[in-house]
């Protein structure tokens, strides 16, 4: 008996030989903690000086009240470095989890895993980023072209990679001029 119709990539010719239900969570999981780390930092820092200057015309006078002072700012700066740790783990791991959702669809659409994809993804979400924020002409060109060429290193690299591991993406075989043998995904 065949087995069913599917448009999923096989396990050999799926991104960096991990498959999407494997790669988009870690890597989603993996922006969130990045995320986290960086809102946290800055969250900490900032929510420390915010208590700092809505303090500064009652300063403590004593050992004591510095002691209190001091404790109330620890606890403004801990929940600040939370509230931003997670905001900003949300925003990055949102957007991260875009690029892969929409790698994987344009690769599924394409019948082919290439670097062809990666970019396209990268400048969506560059252009879903810009329309977000609601950025002028000229920041949304800069985060297209950024998009741009994170998309073209990171498909690339991918690419790489998935030839030492034996997949020949299409374009080396259309740049040698030799006829493709099998198709990267399975229809």
């Amino acid at each position: 008996m065949e087995p069913p119709f599917t448009n999923e990539p096989e396990a050999s010719a799926s991104r960096l030989s991990v498959p999407f239900q494997i790669r988009f969570p870690a890597a989603t999981a993996t922006a969130f903690f990045a995320g986290s780390f960086l809102g946290v930092s800055h969250g900490s820092q900032t929510a420390g000086l915010r208590f700092r200057a809505e303090n500064a015309h009652r300063l403590p006078t004593s050992s004591t009240g510095w002691y209190l002072y001091h404790k109330s700012k620890n606890y403004h700066m801990m929940f600040g470095a939370i509230k931003e740790g997670l905001k900003m783990g949300s925003k990055v791991g949102f957007w991260v989890g875009g690029f892969f959702a929409v790698e994987e669809a344009i690769d599924r659409a394409r019948g082919r895993v290439d670097f062809l994809s990666t970019v396209v993804a990268g400048l969506s979400v560059a252009g879903g980023l810009s329309a977000w924020h609601r950025f002028p002409l000229l920041a949304a060109a800069k985060t297209a072209k950024i998009g741009l060429l994170s998309g073209l290193v990171f498909g690339l690299t991918q690419d790489a990679l998935g030839l030492a591991r034996g997949r020949r993406p299409f374009y080396v075989d259309f740049i040698l001029g030799t006829k493709e043998t099998s198709r990267n995904i399975a229809v």
